[in-house]
């Protein structure tokens, strides 16, 4: 048995009552892009269901090049599929959350951040780009870089929140705002 023998079995009780959800319009209309820290599950967190929304998660729940390509493609999808669906033309809502209590906010320490680097083989100057050591001010930074890409549709728009792991909580930080 493997570690995820128990995790197939959910599964399998997952999969008896499951209805297949069809290619359509997420129904939150919101891509949500967050970490990857396993305390941090919007679908728990944010109580949705599957067909809700898109998640991109990454370390620190970052702006990347990758999450800016991503969001380009979803929204070129959505223009594609889903035109004229939503009523006041917009496509969906970007919205970025950072979280307390973030493990990129080690890389802080120049220390953690060589050793990190010599581990992962990533360049220092990479890893120190996804730190989060103050997710107030990082969700800020990144809606402003998702904001300001080129490849962002003026059909989307961003707002940033911060959840707070020792609460539950998330607090918008920067409403809605478009390109």
């Amino acid at each position: 048995m493997t570690r995820i023998t128990p995790l197939l079995e959910r599964n399998e009780l997952f999969a008896r009552d499951y209805t297949p959800v069809a290619l359509g319009q997420p129904a939150a209309q919101t891509v949500i892009v967050t970490c990857l820290d396993h305390r941090v599950d919007p679908a728990i967190t944010l109580g949705l269901r599957l067909g809700d929304a898109p998640i991109i998660r990454n370390a620190g729940g970052r702006v990347t090049e990758a999450v800016i390509d991503d969001v380009a493609y979803l929204a070129f999808l959505a223009g594609q599929l889903f035109a004229g669906q939503g009523g006041d033309g917009t496509l969906f809502e970007v919205a970025v959350i950072h979280h307390t209590q973030c493990g990129t906010g080690f890389l802080a320490d120049p220390g953690f951040l060589h050793q990190a680097a010599e581990a992962t083989g990533l360049p220092e100057a990479v890893l120190a780009d996804s730190a989060v050591a103050d997710p107030h001010s990082t969700v800020k930074t990144d809606v402003e870089r998702l904001l300001a890409s080129p490849l962002l549709s003026p059909k989307v728009s961003v707002s940033g929140h911060v959840y707070d792991i020792a609460t539950g909580r998330l607090t918008t930080t920067v409403d809605a705002r478009y390109p």
